[in-house]
């Protein structure tokens, strides 16, 4: 469908007072409404820069032009998509509740630009743009699972369709009015729609893959510690900022009472899963871990995420120090089962996506809300996901491949994939540190070194 190319001069006549007479807000709400989501789109998109941030910190300096491409990538394309067809997949208006369809492109009449649209709340414009700001994240949840071993190109097919088809078609059994919707199942702002679902698509990547070379040697654990945890620290707290729009925008409009009372549950819960992560891990590893207390407050955010605006305060911590002790669990048992995730995302999104799903059916105020309904969304989401995931995976196996030569694991992804080095070390490649131990790349940089000493 084709927009008028005289858009901003109808956009400049509609929004007087006159084409104003028949909305059910104020101009002042209806401004203010899209206003804030449009500030929430924004803080939404910094999320991205706090995934690539965190993802760069928590894996090895030698892959990080590799993941901030690929983080690059991601918002790109899933920004794309989304106009392309993912808006119209997930909400397709009348539809079977299953799958739908509204049309190529994006595309608006007049009533899309004044409050005639969603019921004076907003837009059609804010309303896409909002959305399309969470398409790509469920992505980026994989791209952290996935990390220093897959290829680019093969990651770059499975993360356009995944994000152009799976997610949006996922998305409409719940927010397009589906079949989930009219079975009961609730998800605030996406700890399944958003973040389970991009979590078990990790957990497949993860798995079809196998664990990065060095991770598991016989019986033992040989843990690969990250190569920048202040970057690693600066992707968290540009995260729990970024929730203030994910959450603060789902509730699509500048109400100040629904907005500031889910800000709070949002924020408590955040804090309360960093402290109870940071306390588990303490007591297990008898010393404070970094990583393990950063993703505790990820734990808390996406555990609080399906019902930020239902639940009680008391209940909103509670759900966040719960979702805290679990990653922590988490983490060590997908350790214990020989799945490598670099970065915990397993942990985190799904796991604690799970969690935050179910608790809505425990915690929440409204009586609408059971615990049924939630595990039927979680099942199937599950089902749906891993299906999809698995065929995906599989067929860029067959057709590409998935991952790269073993020397090019080992000399790092940003050298076999990009022809350069994210970091200037002052003429050598890479530190000793950054390689496998007794790889051609550890060699050549000892012998340099003891040249140079």
């Amino acid at each position: 469908m084709k927009r008028s190319i005289a858009l901003a001069a109808v956009v400049g006549a509609l929004l007087p007072a006159a084409a104003l007479a028949e909305e059910t807000v104020s101009a002042g709400v209806f401004t203010a409404n899209n206003v804030w989501m449009m500030l929430c789109a924004g803080l939404v998109f910094i999320m991205h820069l706090g995934f690539a941030t965190l993802e760069s910190g928590l894996t090895r300096s030698k892959n990080t032009s590799n993941i901030l491409f690929k983080n690059t990538f991601i918002v790109s394309i899933g920004i794309l998509t989304y106009a392309l067809c993912g808006f119209s997949l997930m909400y397709p208006g009348e539809f079977n509740g299953v799958l739908g369809w509204a049309g190529l492109g994006i595309s608006t009449d007049e009533a899309g630009l004044t409050a005639a649209y969603a019921s004076g709340g907003y837009t059609y414009w804010t309303d896409f743009l909002f959305q399309a700001m969470f398409a790509a994240t469920a992505a980026t949840i994989v791209s952290g699972a996935v990390a220093e071993r897959i290829k680019l190109p093969s990651f770059m097919v499975f993360a356009t369709l995944f994000v152009g088809l799976a997610y949006p078609i996922a998305g409409s059994w719940k927010w397009g009015g589906g079949w989930l919707d009219a079975a009961g199942f609730y998800d605030f702002a996406g700890s399944t729609l958003v973040h389970s679902v991009g979590g078990w698509g990790a957990l497949v990547g993860a798995w079809m893959l196998g664990p990065r070379i060095g991770k598991y040697v016989g019986k033992r654990l040989n843990p690969i510690p990250g190569s920048n945890m202040p970057l690693a620290a600066v992707g968290v707290f540009l995260l729990w900022l970024g929730w203030f729009g994910f959450n603060g925008g789902s509730v699509l409009s500048a109400d100040p009472a629904a907005t500031s009372f889910t800000l709070v549950t949002t924020c408590l819960a955040a804090a309360a899963g960093a402290v109870a992560a940071m306390s588990v891990s303490w007591s297990v590893a008898s010393k404070p871990d970094l990583s393990m207390t950063l993703n505790g407050v990820l734990a808390g955010l996406v555990g609080i995420t399906a019902g930020a605006d239902s639940v009680g305060i008391l209940s909103s911590v509670v759900i966040g120090a719960v979702a805290g002790c679990l990653v922590v669990g988490s983490v060590l048992f997908f350790d214990r089962i020989r799945i490598d995730d670099p970065v915990g995302a397993i942990s985190v999104h799904l796991v604690c996506g799970i969690w935050g799903t179910l608790a809505v059916g425990i915690f929440s105020t409204n009586p609408e809300h059971t615990l049924g309904a939630q595990a039927l969304g979680v099942v199937a989401y599950g089902v749906f996901t891993v299906s999809v995931s698995l065929a995906l995976f599989g067929s860029i196996k067959l057709l590409m491949g998935l991952r790269v030569e073993e020397a090019e694991e080992l000399e790092g992804l940003d050298l076999a994939e990009h022809g350069g080095h994210a970091y200037d070390f002052g003429g050598s490649t890479l530190g000793v540190a950054d390689e496998a131990p007794g790889s051609v790349a550890a060699l050549h940089a000892s012998a340099k070194l003891a040249t140079e000493s």
